[in-house]
């Protein structure tokens, strides 16, 4: 069992050599013996080899003890008071068990029914590890899975007890734990009953532990030594209470002591200086405040010598295997670990403070691997933090300021700079550290928001440091490669790195410090923002045009900023003022600015040149249907050329924000042919160009073969080329030309859809990460040009249709049709001029969408003109009820030619349109009553009134329908017979004559 016994400073795995000195011969006894028992009781075991980390010293926060007592010596006399509490709070007296006894029999009869004696269960469950998160320990892991064999086999076989435990623990070797309980039984034997804080324990020890105890005089007079060293420390350097400077007992101690460094004091031989010893120690040790407890004698209870035992206790909670893990057996170790309070003077306050200490410093000096170790440190710092009342008294005050200041020292020498140590296998001990750090920074300042400050501090710190290392390593790397002709140049790999250093920012370190620094991610952009600026205002303090560098670094640099600011926004979208206060401080570089000021105004020279040539080919244009197999116009292919050239010489120019400055060019571009579409449109007329005006309402005679006109009709019939008063279109574009216009804006559509796509391959190829952006808006680039382009399709196919109609068919229509008697002016001689012009805009018209569309605009307008010719065709047309059948039967052959046996426009399609003009023409089937009943029941209907009231006039709406009286009006006023005049005279007084 040696391996448990080799001295080892705390936190490392450093041993202490053996050495001759009587200084040291406690450590060597100790060493000494523990082998020898080591060897009797398990020959042949093999000494375990402890792992070896990094060393960081903290320096211990106690403060030095003004006298030299070794980690050995420490660990030997807090073992006695453990031992010695323990056994003073037993319910029964003391028996001394020997070691054979221990290991033949263990039977509850042989042992007293202590605590030191209760068995362990090394399956049990801690539950102070489970309430600070600490994780099992590897020797426990070992143990769950079938044991360990090695160290921990005597625990998991055995059933080792508590005692045993702490003692392995505290690598206290058998022989001197024996020899220490036999002390013990003699104390009690003479003092039965004594409680251990009404005694002075080395003094009692000092007394009992006689020369045959020992394997030789000098390991008895290292013990008498460390005894005396002890009560020093505890009576005279460090006192529970300050000593009276006309007291005498300190001198006379000291000369005591110093006989003793050179002669052993036996017991037996030298009763008065013992005796002398006694009174003096007890002199000092019984002075008190006045404790409820009269007898408590004060001997280790001064600080700092109570919390150097009591670390020394703490530290046996840590695993002999596994420096960084806390033993399983943790609970029941604490539970007799804080019988010592009595005597050490200690409470919950300090042995929270203490064993956070602890475990951070564990922490610490084993290579600050195990996050662990911190979180349990902070949890019990936050304990104290809660009963910070408790540490008003100026002692406990000093002690928690030591203690906090050390950690504080430690942790912010880590946290200023903490990119150099923390990296995402150890990420976790961060967030622990930081939470380590503010929370002592608040209990030393006494103020609860000191937290944003210091994280505020912590970052810019960190972010200058790790930009500063980066600078370094690119300046380095470039003078590396200076002959190298294409290396990039240094504040472009800078930029680059660090927005690697942003990004990693954002997501490794940020979520931690968040946690107190709402802006954390801010800060860190503002940080870096900041340090990268510096260097590229003197880089562009040189710039004086365009060069590649510039580019090159002016790219990088935007491209850093935009990463850098959203990254920022993005931490800052929950704030109550959305980020705006960082990004106020974040002064822009400006970099895209500065080209995009020169790509503007090539952009600007471009469109002015192409606004020119605009005019100057639409003044040439004749809208020949020959120029070209397309039959569109020449001009509208040198308009498209010029911007795909324009297009192409952009996505050419050596600059990084195509897809920023792409809407410019697509708005001089759009402007330039809007400019091309509203011209080429504007002289094609319109719908109202080409439509009749009304004549005036008249009634028929029965033995007048016409109507008779009002005097205003008459003066209108001579201003046009008809008696319907049509305006003259001389000057008009033909059919033909009207369908290149058609065709021209159509193809303009089209290569717009064209451009767009291929500007955002284009872009794929140039700015990747935009592409999804740029896609989106796809449709939307030529918005005004492409919806200018579909209304003016729209108009031209109307006023293509309404020129065929009734301009250039006009007189085989307003002319010809129904002139005179129904049955000797039929419809064929329109239609088969109107055949010959459909076969005209079917060769021309190429798409065969627009084709449908222009055809279907001349169908919609033959059928207009044939109910206008019904309607208001003038006093030259009259019906009776018999020509109902006629009419019909022409307007049959009129929709068959525009279906044309199937070849033609949808069947469909034609009902939609054909439906209206077949309802209306019901209405010539209906004798002159029942119009007239059906025309009086509609006004009446429409107008809420009586049936004897007075009808009035009913308004032209221009939508002829079979239910709407202006329609059944204008029905009964071409009506020639008796019944539908006189009731036109009677109701509208309308004429029959001039």
């Amino acid at each position: 069992m040696s391996r448990f016994f080799s001295d080892r400073s705390r936190g490392s795995s450093r041993r202490h050599a053996s050495s001759s000195g009587s200084s040291s011969v406690i450590v060597d006894t100790t060493t000494t013996t523990t082998s020898a028992a080591a060897t009797s009781t398990s020959a042949g075991t093999t000494s375990i080899t402890m792992p070896v980390y990094p060393i960081d010293e903290i320096p211990s926060p106690f403060g030095d003890l003004g006298l030299q007592l070794s980690e050995t010596e420490l660990r030997v006399t807090a073992y006695e008071i453990l031992i010695g509490s323990c056994r003073s709070t037993g319910s029964k007296p003391l028996t001394y068990i020997s070691q054979s006894e221990r290991v033949v029999d263990r039977s509850p009869s042989l042992s007293t029914v202590t605590s030191l004696h209760r068995s362990l269960t090394s399956t049990a469950a801690s539950k102070f590890k489970k309430a600070l998160g600490l994780k099992s320990s590897s020797s426990a892991k070992k143990r769950i899975v079938g044991g360990d064999e090695s160290g921990n086999q005597g625990r998991a076989k055995l059933g080792l007890t508590v005692g045993e435990l702490i003692r392995i623990q505290m690598r206290i070797s058998e022989q001197i734990d024996s020899r220490i309980r036999r002390a013990l039984l003699r104390i009690t034997a003479g003092q039965l009953g004594r409680r251990i804080e009404l005694m002075v324990l080395p003094l009692e020890l000092f007394q009992q532990l006689k020369a045959l105890d020992f394997q030789n005089n000098e390991e008895h007079m290292a013990w008498q030594k460390r005894y005396l060293k002890v009560l020093e420390v505890g009576l005279l350097l460090h006192p529970h209470m300050p000593l009276e400077k006309t007291d005498d007992a300190p001198k006379r101690f000291r000369q005591i002591a110093r006989g003793a460094m050179e002669k052993p004091i036996d017991a037996g031989r030298n009763f008065d200086t013992i005796q002398d010893l006694r009174s003096i120690v007890l002199s000092l040790a019984c002075r008190s405040f006045g404790e409820s407890t009269p007898g408590t004698c004060h001997w280790a209870d001064g600080f700092p010598l109570n919390l150097r035992l009591y670390q020394t206790l703490l530290e046996a909670c840590f695993d002999a295997n596994d420096s960084t893990s806390i033993i399983e057996e943790v609970d029941e170790v604490l539970e007799h670990v804080k019988k010592t309070w009595v005597v050490l003077g200690m409470n919950q306050m300090l042995h929270n403070l203490c064993f956070s200490w602890v475990l951070f410093n564990r922490y610490v000096s084993t290579g600050q691997v195990e996050s662990d170790l911190l979180h349990a440190s902070k949890s019990l710092l936050t304990e104290v933090e809660e009963n910070i009342e408790s540490f008003k008294d100026p002692i406990y005050s000093r002690i928690l300021n030591t203690t906090l200041s050390s950690i504080l020292v430690w942790t912010e020498r880590k946290l200023l700079a903490y990119r150099n140590d923390f990296h995402s296998d150890n990420i976790e001990c961060m967030q622990s550290l930081v939470s380590i750090a503010v929370l002592s920074s608040e209990l030393l300042e006494n103020e609860i928001d000191v937290a944003y400050n210091k994280i505020d501090n912590y970052i810019r710190s960190s972010l200058r440091t790790a930009f500063s290392k980066k600078m370094e390593n690119v300046k380095s790397s470039k003078f590396s490669t200076k002959n190298q002709k294409s290396s990039p140049h240094v504040l472009s790999v800078l930029a680059q790195d660090v927005s690697e250093l942003a990004f990693d920012e954002k997501a490794m370190f940020s979520p931690i410090l968040k946690e107190w620094h709402p802006h954390a991610a801010g800060v860190a952009m503002l940080t870096l923002h900041s340090c990268y600026g510096k260097e590229l205002k003197n880089f562009i303090s040189g710039i004086d045009e365009l060069t590649p560098d510039a580019i090159e670094v002016l790219n990088a640099a935007d491209k850093l900023e935009k990463d850098l600011v959203q990254i920022a926004v993005r931490d800052s979208v929950d704030s109550e003022d959305g980020g705006k206060s960082i990004i106020q401080e974040m002064p822009p570089y400006e970099a895209e600015a500065l080209i995009a000021n020169l790509v503007k105004t090539w952009i600007s020279t471009r469109v002015d040149r192409l606004k020119e040539w605009v005019g100057r080919f639409l003044q040439q244009e004749v809208w020949n249907p020959r120029a070209n197999k397309e039959h569109i116009a020449p001009s509208v292919v040198e308009v498209l050329r010029i911007v795909d050239e324009s297009f192409e010489a952009f996505f050419l120019l050596p600059i990084p924000q195509h897809s920023s400055l792409l809407p410019d060019l697509l708005t001089g571009l759009d402007k330039c042919l809007q400019q091309y579409i509203l011209k080429t449109k504007s002289g094609c007329g319109s719908r109202s160009t080409y439509i009749p005006a009304l004549p005036a309402l008249t009634r028929c005679s029965k033995r007048s073969k016409f109507g008779v006109f009002k005097k205003k009709e008459k003066l209108q019939a001579g201003q046009g080329r008809s008696q319907f008063g049509i305006t003259s279109a001389n000057n008009s574009l033909s059919i033909p030309q009207l369908c290149v216009c058609i065709n021209s804006l159509h193809h303009i559509r089209s290569e717009l859809e064209v451009q767009e796509r291929k500007a955002v391959l284009r872009l794929k190829n140039l700015e990747p990460h935009y592409t999804d952006a740029v896609r989106n808006q796809v449709g939307k680039w030529f918005e005004l040009s492409s919806s200018l382009c579909v209304e003016g399709i729209r108009q031209l196919c109307e006023a293509t249709g309404y020129k065929v109609v009734f301009h250039d068919l006009s007189q085989f229509l307003w002319d010809g049709l129904y002139i005179g008697e129904v049955a000797s002016s039929r419809i064929e001689p329109f239609l088969q001029e109107l055949e010959k012009y459909l076969e005209t805009i079917s060769s021309t018209v190429v798409h065969d969408r627009v084709r449908t569309r222009v055809i279907t605009d001349v169908m919609k307008a033959s059928f207009d003109g044939f109910l206008l010719v019904l309607l208001a065709g003038g006093p030259s047309r009259t019906f009776i009820k018999e020509d109902a059948e006629l009419i019909e039967e022409d307007f049959k052959f009129l929709t068959d030619l525009f279906w044309s046996n199937g070849d033609g426009l949808p069947a469909d399609l034609i009902s939609k349109h054909a439906g209206n003009v077949k309802r209306v023409l019901d209405l010539f089937h209906l004798d002159s009553e029942s119009l007239i009943e059906q025309f009086k029941y509609v006004m009446m209907e429409s107008h809420s009134m009586q049936a004897k009231s007075r009808l009035p006039l009913p308004p032209t709406s221009g939508l002829w329908e079979p239910t709407e009286p202006n329609t059944l009006l204008r029905v009964l006023c071409y009506r020639n017979d008796e019944i539908a005049a006189k009731f036109l005279k009677k109701t509208y007084n309308l004429p029959k004559k001039l």
